[in-house]
């Protein structure tokens, strides 16, 4: 199954938050091609490796509709992946999450 769903990815930091876009591949949990928005890691770092960093969500989203998951962070390499067990909830979630119809508008 080569199944690629374009997310947003949030980490958390003490005073603000850094956004990125990624792409979540359902079949091993990686996180590739992120690119951040407002954010350099070049030149402003990673934002794990920072001193007030606390966490790192993923939110799928279909229409106003969204899922967020918890995002596991390896700051050695610079990459985020989601574990096992977070993807096959995140999996269900999803299904539940597409296969609703949008909300009608009167």
């Amino acid at each position: 199954m080569d199944l690629k769903l374009p997310i947003t990815i949030v980490d958390e930091l003490s005073e603000h938050e850094v956004r990125s876009e990624g792409e979540l591949d359902l079949a091993s949990g990686e996180i590739r091609n992120v690119r951040y928005v407002d954010h350099d890691p070049a030149r402003q770092g990673f934002p794990a490796a920072q001193k007030d960093y606390e966490f790192t969500v993923g939110i799928l989203r279909n229409g106003a509709r969204e899922v967020e998951f918890r995002v596991e962070v390896d700051v050695l390499n610079g990459r985020y992946s989601v574990t096992p067990s977070e993807l096959l909830e995140l999996k269900g979630r999803a299904a539940k999450l597409f296969s609703q119809r949008p909300p009608s508008l009167h």
